[in-house]
């Protein structure tokens, strides 16, 4: 590759950090994981690799729904780059040929391996995941990822068998016996045994806590509802604008919810079931949690750089949403965890966002050479618009900043508003997160020209996190915030117009 040094097997030094002899790389991707600081959320095994490594405590995605999130990522370019907002184009064809971060790696002599939910499987990654561009071999699916839909959730009345939000199920009453989680790990840890000697890039995804929340039902014993904690604001603000707000259609349609008759768009779910809900997500990422210490006993730790995080967050009920699907914390707010030999435990922060992994990521393995992108119009095959992550790691302070953005296709919440094709998209939410606050504003997109007008405003959101976390007080009519909202519109404007 043009201009980019290949890493070779011997030490190599980053300023202010440390050492580095080449590694292997694992990174490992959960699906829909909120951010940690959720109390409910009790992962032992996550929470050790966040004390025992580099904690960004403050990371966000670009967008909250999978394939734009996992491609920007993968690629290291904004939803605006790639110019993927639902899951229906593949950039190589319909934008340009981007280099991603496998790839990117197997050029530079690496063995890079897909297994399960890491690009997102259908028309964004070209029904290959991105093979054989990104991966040295096809990348694996589970067997059983075919039942992820199926009617396998017992009605407690009937025994009929339902497509049910709520799921914990006997492992070997289902179609193939397992569940895809199961046979992922099955298969990676395999994957690390037979590459011992291989300098390889592993990505594993695994597909849960994403809903259904199906998992073996014993991981519920781990999380009593007694302890569960009901969300401190369950009902939608009324300073909210509504095109801030989703109707949350994926769990409307499962059967177990549908039999609730929640009014559209805006029903609130009842007490009882936003318990439940969370009971049992709690304990399908639990499940996960589990599977991920079994994965970590494999991996040599002395010589693997291992990142976790997930493609973004999900409500459970906080100001009436479900789901992912917005602009808020609780749906772009994730782990990002590095593991990185030799480097001490740390927790940062600064706001960081999903699309520095890819820059981080190139200067750990010494991949050199690789030139931040002009601007989101840069057709370059090989450029980044993130920033690397390795001078936070190494100590220094920075006042970072998150952007994140979600589209939409009217004012009002409708059946397509969780996830509008982008014929349909008329608006887009562009947020900015910095250490205090977040500030959203909604605007006019043309989906053919690609073009934004910040002077037709659909709405306009403001929320300081010092003293409202769960962003239920809209401030942006307050005027003692009129400086902030200056500074924090120019910021917004400056970045995404770039």
């Amino acid at each position: 590759m043009s201009g980019v040094n290949v890493c070779v097997c011997s030490t190599l030094t980053i300023p202010g950090i440390l050492d580095l002899n080449c590694n292997n790389v694992l990174l490992i991707f959960v699906d829909d994981l909120r951010h940690l600081d959720d109390e409910n959320l009790n992962l032992y095994n996550i929470k050790k690799m966040a004390a025992k490594g580099v904690y960004f405590k403050n990371s966000y995605a670009q967008q909250a729904l999978c394939a734009p999130s996992r491609n920007s990522i993968l690629t290291g370019r904004r939803p605006d780059a790639l110019r993927l907002y639902d899951f229906y184009s593949y950039w190589r064809h319909d934008t340009g040929n981007f280099t991603t971060l496998p790839q990117l790696l197997k050029e530079n002599g690496y063995k890079t391996y897909s297994v399960g939910k890491v690009f997102h499987p259908g028309a964004s990654s070209n029904y290959s995941d991105d093979y054989p561009y990104s991966w040295t071999q096809l990348p694996f699916h589970p067997p059983s990822e075919i039942y992820k839909d199926a009617p396998v959730c017992k009605d407690n009345v009937t025994e009929q068998l339902q497509r049910n939000l709520i799921c914990p199920v006997n492992v070997d009453e289902q179609p193939g016996k397992s569940l895809p989680d199961l046979e992922s790990l099955n298969y990676a840890i395999n994957l690390l045994k037979e590459n011992r000697n291989e300098k390889f890039f592993l990505a594993v995804g695994f597909h849960k806590p994403h809903i259904p929340l199906k998992f073996p039902k014993r991981y519920l014993e781990k999380v009593p509802l007694e302890n569960v904690r009901p969300p401190n604001y369950p009902n939608i603000p009324k300073k909210m604008p509504l095109v801030a707000l989703h109707p949350w259609n994926d769990v409307r349609k499962r059967h177990d919810i549908m039999k609730l008759n929640i009014s559209f768009p805006l029903g609130i779910m009842p007490p009882e079931w936003t318990i439940k809900i969370r009971q049992n997500y709690y304990a399908a990422s639990v499940y996960i949690d589990d599977l991920i210490g079994q994965l970590m006993a494999y991996v040599n730790k002395s010589n693997t750089i291992v990142i976790l995080t997930s493609d973004h967050g999900w409500s459970l009920g906080e100001n009436g949403q479900w789901a992912k699907y917005s602009n808020f914390d609780v749906a772009l707010k994730v782990p990002l965890i590095f593991q990185i030999p030799g480097v001490v435990p740390k927790v940062i922060n600064t706001p960081v966002e999903l699309i520095d992994i890819f820059p981080t990521l190139a200067e750990l393995t010494g991949i050199n050479g690789i030139p931040k992108c002009r601007n989101t119009r840069d057709k370059s095959k090989m450029c980044f618009e993130g920033k690397s992550l390795t001078p936070l790691i190494a100590g220094r302070y920075e006042n970072g900043f998150a952007l994140s953005q979600y589209p939409r296709p009217s004012i009002k919440p409708q059946r397509n508003s969780d996830s509008p094709r982008l014929k349909n998209i008329k608006i887009m939410g562009y947020s900015v997160r910095t250490p205090r606050y977040r500030y959203t504003q909604w605007i006019s997109f043309n989906s053919s020209s690609f073009t934004r007008n910040w002077d037709n405003i659909y709405g306009i959101e403001l929320y300081d996190h010092l003293f409202d976390p769960d962003e239920s007080n809209n401030l942006y009519n307050n005027t003692k915030y009129r400086n902030q909202k200056h500074r924090l519109y120019k910021l917004l404007k400056e970045q995404v117009d770039n």
